[in-house]
This record gives C-alpha cells, sequence and structure tokens, in this order.
C-alpha cells in the first residue's frame, strides 16, 4: 500500500484547501497558492446545473450576485464556515480541482482542508464526502486555526503560548496553542457576513435603501473600521429607495458604519476574552510577551486589533497576508504530510 501511495503521489497535484464562506483558496505543494476565487456557484434555478459549461464557478458567478434574471440563481454554498448546499459544494470543489489539476491530471489528489474548530461530526463527514464525490483521493480534514497558525509562521510546536484570532467570513476562530497542539479555542459563527448583513440592515433602517451584499461588503472594505479613526471617512452608496422603489444615492460616514457593525465586532472582542479567561496561568504569560496575531479577510478591518487590545490588553499585530495565512498553513501540513497525520481527522476514522 505504502508502495502504491508513493506511485499515486508522484503523479497527482496534492493539493491544500482553505473551503471558505466567502472565498476559497488552493495551495499545491511546492506551488504555494494557485487559486484564490469566491465560494460562489451560478446555477439554473431548481436544479444544481451550473451555468457556462461547468464554469461559472467563483469570480465568475459572483459577478452574477444580486443581477441574475428569473431562471438562474448564484449561490453560496458555504455558510457559517460549514457547507449549506451539499450538491453544489461538490460541483464548485469539483471545478477548482479541475481547474487547478489542468486537463491532463488522470489520478486524483490527495487533499488537505481547513475546517471550522466548532463542526460537528456530520459536517466533517459533509466535507469529506463532497471532496471525494469531487475527485480527491484521500481527504484528510485540519483544524483552521492550527492552519492559520501555521501559515503565520507562530511557534505553536514550542513549549510556549501563541493566540490565533482568524475572522473569516462565515466564522471566527480563536485558538491558543502550545507544543504542536490547541490548549484552548473557541469558534463562532460571526464573521464579515454579519458586518456586511449589518450593514444592509443599517442602511435600510437609516435611509429607506435597499443594498446588496456586495455594496455593503464594499461599504465595509472602503470605510468599516472597529475603532475611531484619526480621519473620519464619507462615502456614496447607491441602492434602491425602499418606499419609492426608485434608484437613490446617499452619503453615508464611517462613524456610522462602525456603529452598524458594532454588535458583530463586540461578538468577536467577546470571544477572544472569554477563550483568554480559561487560558493555563502559564501559558496566559507567555502571551503578555507574544501577543495575538490576527488572520483572515476580518482582521483587515481596521482598528480590529485597536478594538481587541482595548478589551484584552494584549498586544495584536495583523499577519502577513492574512487573506491566504490558512491556506498557506495547508500547504505546510501537505509538505509534511506523513509526520503530521496523527493531527488531522481521515476520512478513513
Amino acid at each position: 500500500m505504502r508502495v502504491l501511495d508513493w506511485v499515486l503521489g508522484r503523479f497527482s497535484v496534492d493539493m491544500g484547501i482553505d473551503l471558505g464562506t466567502a472565498n476559497t483558496l488552493v495551495c499545491v505543494k511546492g506551488r504555494g497558492i494557485v487559486l484564490n476565487e469566491p465560494s460562489v456557484v451560478a446555477v439554473r434555478k431548481g436544479t444544481t446545473e451550473v451555468l457556462l459549461n461547468g464554469r461559472a464557478v467563483g469570480a465568475t458567478a459572483k459577478e452574477m450576485l444580486g443581477k441574475t434574471p428569473g431562471n438562474i440563481v448564484a449561490i453560496r454554498p458555504m455558510k457559517d464556515g460549514v457547507i449549506a448546499d451539499f450538491e453544489v459544494t461538490e460541483a464548485m470543489l469539483k471545478y477548482f480541482i479541475y481547474k487547478v489539476h489542468g486537463r491532463n491530471w488522470a489520478v486524483s489528489p490527495r487533499v488537505v482542508i481547513a475546517v471550522p474548530s466548532g463542526i460537528t461530526p456530520v459536517e466533517k463527514r459533509a466535507v469529506i464526502n463532497s471532496a471525494e464525490r469531487a475527485g480527491a483521493r484521500k481527504v484528510y480534514l485540519m483544524e483552521e486555526p492550527m492552519a492559520a497558525a501555521i501559515g503565520c509562521g507562530l511557534p505553536f510546536a514550542e513549549p510556549r503560548g501563541s493566540m490565533i484570532v482568524d475572522i473569516g467570513g462565515g466564522t471566527t476562530e480563536v485558538a491558543i496553542l502550545s507544543l504542536g497542539g490547541i490548549v484552548k479555542s473557541t469558534s463562532i459563527r460571526t464573521a464579515g457576513d454579519e458586518m456586511d448583513l449589518a450593514i444592509v440592515t443599517y442602511m435600510r433602517s437609516a435611509y429607506d435603501l435597499k443594498i446588496g451584499e456586495q455594496s455593503a461588503e464594499t461599504v465595509k472594505k472602503t470605510i468599516g473600521s472597529a475603532f475611531p479613526l484619526k480621519k473620519e471617512m464619507t462615502m456614496e452608496v447607491r441602492g434602491l429607495d425602499a418606499k419609492k422603489g426608485l434608484p437613490k444615492k446617499v452619503i453615508v460616514t464611517s462613524e456610522e458604519i462602525r456603529e452598524a457593525i458594532g454588535e458583530p465586532v463586540a461578538v468577536i472582542v467577546e470571544a477572544v476574552r472569554e477563550t483568554l479567561q480559561t487560558c493555563p496561568p502559564e501559558l496566559a504569560g507567555d502571551l503578555i510577551e507574544q501577543g495575538i496575531t490576527l488572520a483572515g479577510g476580518g482582521a483587515l478591518l481596521r482598528g480590529i486589533g485597536k478594538a481587541i487590545h482595548e478589551k484584552v490588553g494584549l498586544p495584536c499585530r495583523l499577519a502577513d497576508d492574512p487573506l491566504t495565512a490558512v491556506a498557506r498553513g495547508t500547504g505546510v501540513f501537505l509538505d509534511n504530510l506523513g509526520e503530521v497525520k496523527s493531527i488531522l481527522d481521515h476520512a478513513d476514522d
């Protein structure tokens, strides 16, 4: 069996996948990040038939969100970090695997997939089944905070405490690590998507302006913040007048958006505080020096590190390229798969 695995490995392109609610990233052994696309699929309404001969996936499909005719639906098959639509997720993974391998792959790849630390056994099995049906030869699952810590280069294998806060689209993962494992962790289903929804709700209540998820995300990225800014900003937001049913535009301020997303930000900060409260004293002492590393797309929100620091008193630093930290971590695992299988959930277990 070992010889067979070696032979198959020589002819397959093994990959690590950050299967995110907002984006899916793929890391290939020896090549790094080779794919970074939105986790969106466009299908015919009432079916799982992917449009454009199976190519309406990722960036192509995201452009269709909120703009499709009645017989087409742009779907985000991942919700809160887990699979919400099994068949569409399978189609999405199949397309991404095919896109990475190209036309000439004959041997199915081994795949390492990062998943939220708080998902259930049933949700884990759904991820494994989707990947296998999409063409994976073997599927290994690893917890997102572990992948993020590795991708950020934290000394998690040493006998001292490290802390990672990975704020994604659907989940926020908070973990304290030491000696190669997770000592304490918290996984909450509050993250970037909740902030976008809060902005949609605020624009409707404050201005009678209906906007979509993409517009809300743009507002968040452009003027959103979790802590007062030295120089506050304004932005024109366009949408549909909820009362008149006509196009409308308004000017909003960064102060307003900070207030709008205040609740999800507070939930994230509280998750960090609660995790620290359960930390062993010796590791807590290490964290005073090591501080907290922020990863994930949500870590790019202005002032999120300051908001956490104000609540817990520990220094926060933004990881290098926080968006790709989890995917890069799966890539490191691929490079050392023989040594690290013991801390992965194997499909055969």
